[in-house]
């Protein structure tokens, strides 16, 4: 649904924007043009379906049904440009939560198809129209200040197309898993014709050096936040395989029973296989004594000169066959190591080449095709085809810092079990075909991935973050964990406690701890609620809150003078919260627009949230709504209205109205008086946040409970 004067791009042929050139016009052409292609291309990716149902048929128990994903890409500009305080208004509120979280197996994300009343094919692309106006006049009429960096507006729209580039091809992956009867070939899709014997695979060597890793914030590029900070090492000469390991090479694996040999496989990869009763790869297809092969449309004659595709399992466990076959240090590459092959490969990047040099960005098949047809110097596919699996599990580089719109791209991924994918595959476009990208999977996920070996006597290195070193949700951990400073007692503990006093001859069946951060307090309210969720907006927070629940522990670190820090570990058992654990759960969630399924709450807990929203009086006057009869609602906050978080105009106080002072407090008592009664005189209650041993915030938040009337 193209407008009328966008302009037009090859959709199988774009390239990320150069952000740091021209005029402030000349990019906002630009912007226009590479949005349009991103949404027409995302929306021919659903071209060849024959019928509706390969919307709502769940390909992967991972994943949600396709629906999702033709909601989700539109629903996130406009979550975004509210988040960037471009867009004050929401198009359709119901939509921009069905389609907001759920993208991966994180265990906030909620995949209960119960939940789930999914609209009409046409709704969603009614939706989808509506937001391509919107983003199309958002870039039309945005003040646009060149160059583009990390901390202007127009970063966000950016991030979006950028985003809804990942789900062209996470989107790609589930379609190859529908029922083959639910698709057709078509012109816009088409995959490679050629294929051959496959080649005997030699080691090459590759010679030592110095790898640089990691971009600065005057990179001219988009980049996601894991790409930024620095990077160093020197690597000693290693050899890497000529080719990617072929359908044909890893087929001597699969007919020497390696799927059935527990010596081959790690814990974590046994236990994988064994579940999934696998013999093969996932897109292989037995037929008597042979195997067919499945790409995105259609299932064809095995090409075994194509590169295998695996999870990182399955690249392992091939890694330690062929070590113990030829007695050589076999395994998959470090990041790093992959950076090496790379550098001295001098492939320039995209977007500055005239044509991909490799099976990338949509510019030669939409499938994978022979190994040997593109060549880097002695090697070949160092980048496109499919993705190749390192032995690096994806962390932070010195200097990382979360993007404030998006802070859960990254860090829910830094917990061990997500390793790097490099060097892009055919549908890699945008971001993902650039040098610099950093994508990661679980190791048991399906991308269009493959791998490379290579053969070195070094180690590798141990990448695992035992301690917590984000120093805003380390800051937490100590404010709700942690020890009490100058004899003012742990707010959220406090808070709870309160409110469990409060609750006294009350049902205590449900309870909901909206912005739980950490969660301290959702633990805390479990010790007599039989149910307590903890929402909060911040995948990082939430991360922490789901270690405690699932290992019974943290750890941490925490400045203490300049660069010394100190190193803590706090256990559920050590507060007397163990067992607490069973009757909490924790999501990602934005109070201003929750889903349906968060109702019917005897109590709410919202500890110092309302003047970190950008809409509090939603949230103010929707909250009735999860609450049953006489529940309690308890709000604290120290009325810190900022513009950072919340715009002048949706401040509840803190100015004057009509000549006279307005207080946040006095414009809680009108909002809430239609649904509530007040039952307690408001109290304030002091904290301590800690900054480092010797600075300290000591701040008063006001408590005020109500009472939900009927």
């Amino acid at each position: 649904m193209q407008t009328k004067e966008s302009p037009k791009q090859d959709l199988r042929n774009t390239r990320t924007l150069l952000l740091n050139r021209g005029s402030s016009e000349e990019m906002r052409q630009e912007l226009l043009a590479y949005f349009h292609a991103t949404f027409d291309v995302d929306e021919a990716l659903f071209k060849p379906f024959v019928s509706h149902d390969a919307f709502y048929t769940r390909a992967e128990a991972l994943r949600h049904p396709l629906i999702f994903y033709l909601g989700h890409t539109a629903v996130f500009f406009i979550n975004k440009l509210i988040a960037a305080s471009i867009l004050s208004e929401r198009i359709n509120p119901r939509y921009e939560s069905l389609f907001a979280i759920g993208v991966d197996e994180m265990s906030w994300d909620d995949l209960n198809d119960a939940h789930y009343d999914w609209p009409t094919v046409e709704q969603v692309m009614e939706y989808r129209a509506r937001v391509r106006e919107t983003v199309d006049r958002v870039i039309r009429t945005l003040p646009i200040k060149m160059p583009i960096s990390w901390d202007n507006p127009a970063w966000a729209l950016m991030m979006g197309i950028e985003h809804e580039r990942i789900h062209l091809e996470t989107s790609s992956v589930i379609i190859r898993q529908l029922p083959i009867e639910f698709l057709s070939p078509n012109p816009l899709w088409p995959r490679c014709a050629v294929t051959g014997t496959a080649p005997q695979n030699t080691l090459v060597p590759i010679c030592a050096g110095t790898v640089t890793m990691g971009k600065s914030k005057s990179h001219p590029l988009y980049g996601w936040d894991n790409e930024y900070g620095a990077f160093f090492a020197e690597i000693p000469e290693f050899c890497a395989a000529k080719y990617l390991v072929s359908n044909k090479e890893y087929g001597e694996f699969v007919l020497e029973e390696g799927y059935n040999q527990r010596d081959w496989w790690t814990e974590e990869g046994w236990k994988w296989k064994t579940y999934r009763q696998a013999q093969h790869p996932l897109f292989w297809f037995r037929q008597g004594n042979d195997f067919r092969f499945r790409t995105m449309l259609e299932i064809i004659d095995m090409p075994w000169d194509w590169p295998v595709e695996v999870n990182y399992l399955e690249a392992k466990a091939f890694c330690n066959w062929k070590r113990s076959g030829t007695g050589e240090p076999i395994r998959l590459p470090t990041e790093e190591e992959w950076r090496r092959i790379r550098d001295i490969s001098e492939i320039p990047d995209q977007p500055y080449w005239e044509k991909a040099p490799g099976n990338i960005n949509l510019e030669h098949y939409a499938s994978s095709c022979p190994v040997t047809l593109f060549r880097f110097g002695d090697l070949y596919d160092v980048i496109g085809n499919v993705w190749q699996w390192t032995e690096t599990p994806i962390y932070g580089f010195n200097g990382f810092e979360v993007h404030p719109y998006y802070d859960d791209f990254s860090t829910p991924t830094f917990d061990g079990q997500h390793n790097l994918i490099k060097g892009g595959s055919w549908i890699s476009t945008g971001n993902e075909a650039t040098l610099d990208s950093r994508y990661a999977f679980r190791r048991h996920f399906f991308q269009h991935a493959g791998f490379r070996y290579v053969q070195t006597e070094k180690p590798v290195p141990n990448y695992s973050n035992v301690y917590e070193t984000d120093t805003l949700v380390s800051q937490y951990a100590e404010f709700h964990y942690g020890k009490e400073y100058f004899e003012v007692e742990n707010f959220p503990a406090r808070c709870a406690r309160i409110a469990l006093e409060l609750m006294r001859g009350k049902p205590k069946e449900r309870a909901l701890d909206l912005g739980c951060a950490v969660g301290r307090a959702t633990f805390e309210l479990a010790r007599e609620f039989a149910h307590v969720i903890g929402l909060d907006y911040s995948a990082r927070f939430i991360r922490m809150a789901i270690d405690l629940k699932e290992k019974g522990l943290i750890r941490y670190v925490l400045p203490e003078e300049g660069e010394i820090v100190s190193y803590h570990e706090k256990r559920l058992s050590d507060l007397g919260l163990d067992g607490t654990e069973s009757r909490v759960e924790f999501f990602q969630a934005d109070a201003c627009n929750l889903k349906p399924l968060y109702a019917g709450y005897n109590l709410v807990l919202a500890c110092n949230l309302i003047d970190r929203l950008y809409d509090p009086l939603v949230f103010l006057e929707t909250i009735h709504e999860r609450m049953e009869g006489g529940g309690l609602l308890l709000v604290t906050s120290p009325y810190t209205w900022l513009e950072k978080f919340t715009k002048r105009d949706k401040w509840l106080g803190g100015f004057r109205k009509d000549g006279e002072n307005m207080t946040t407090l006095q414009a809680l008592n009108q909002i809430l008086s239609a649904h509530f009664s007040s039952v307690a005189q408001p109290q304030d209650i002091p904290f301590v946040i800690r900054e480092t041993g010797r600075k300290f915030q000591h701040t008063l938040a006001q408590m005020t409970v109500w009472e939900r009337k009927g």
